[in-house]
This record gives structure tokens, sequence and C-alpha cells, in this order.
């Protein structure tokens, strides 16, 4: 007889649970449609708003660029270990040891 009490018990959890979990989801999909304003009231026009690109986009002009925004180099293995070597022998507090060269 514990026994069906148990598993009435968790159905009415589970059923309560799911049901909760519905509503939210409802809700949350409703409130992502709307669009609020600073002061926190809706905006009746949400999709009247344009969207301005960042400014790093834009050239002098104003014009949208249609270019790539970082350029990498290909460097050598030879050229890297080069340069991390004078970037590591020009920093202050290191010994110039003649024994190396």
């Amino acid at each position: 007889m514990l026994h069906l009490l148990y598993i009435l018990a968790f159905t009415v959890i589970a059923f309560l649970t799911i049901s909760n979990l519905i509503r939210s989801l409802l809700t949350v999909s409703m409130d992502s449609g709307r669009r609020y304003s600073g002061n926190g009231k809706q905006e009746n026009n949400f999709y009247q708003s344009r969207s301005v690109p960042h400014p790093e986009l834009l050239d002098d002009a104003g014009n949208p660029i249609n270019e790539p925004l970082l350029v990498i180099r290909s460097v050598t293995v030879e050229d890297a270990r080069q340069q991390l070597d004078a970037i590591y022998n020009a920093s202050p507090g290191q010994y110039k040891d003649n024994d190396e060269d």
C-alpha cells in the first residue's frame, strides 16, 4: 500500500513539474518577441528600428567594408624562434651569456 502512495505522489509531482516547465517555456517565448525601451516600457513599433553596424565595419565614407579585418602573415618556425629569442634577450633583467654564441 505504501508503494502505491509513493507512485501516486511521484506522478503528481512529475505532472506539476512538467506543466510548470511548459508554462515557463511559453512565457519565455512570448516575451522574447517583445522589445522594451530604456525606461522599462514596452515599445509598440519593435520591428521598425534598424540595426546600425559597428563603426569599425564602416569605411571613412560610412559604407560597409568588404575585406578581412584580420590578416595573418605566414611565418616560418625559424623566424618565430628568432623573434622570440630577440624579445627574450631584450627583456629587462636578462643576463647576456656569451657561452651560447
